[in-house]
């Protein structure tokens, strides 16, 4: 099975960012676009310590994505890297910024949901 980026259907679209979501079996394959200054952290308020709670293994196309961490640990990942962000995180970008990732697709659902739902009363 393989879809060209293109193909793969738009789950989440918000004027910084979409989000191309494909399901195979369990488990959720995405095509991340982030415009620069696009920030996560106040789309997750709400979930448990407003983080994304859904695991995620990906592989950075362009651009970096800073990430923080429920213990307060941050990083970067860089175009090119391959990376692994466990429950518990939220991200920003400073620059445009793409990126496929894995993720279990219930996980990634459930969150997705509340993002919607957030971005729904905001435009109320």
């Amino acid at each position: 099975m393989k879809l060209k980026k293109e193909e793969i259907p738009v789950a989440l679209e918000l004027p910084v960012a979409t989000f191309r979501v494909a399901e195979w079996d369990e488990t959720a394959v995405a095509y991340v676009t982030l415009k620069a200054g696009a920030d996560a952290t106040p789309l997750l308020e709400g979930l448990q310590n407003d983080k994304c709670q859904c695991p995620h293994w990906g592989y950075m196309l362009e651009g970096a994505i800073h990430v923080k961490y429920n213990d307060g640990t941050e990083e970067v990942c860089k175009a090119g890297e391959m990376f692994h962000w466990p429950a518990g995180h939220t991200v920003w970008v400073e620059e445009d910024t793409s990126f496929v990732e894995f993720s279990p697709k219930k996980e990634l659902k459930h969150v997705y949901d509340h993002i919607g739902e957030k971005v729904a009363a905001m435009t109320k």
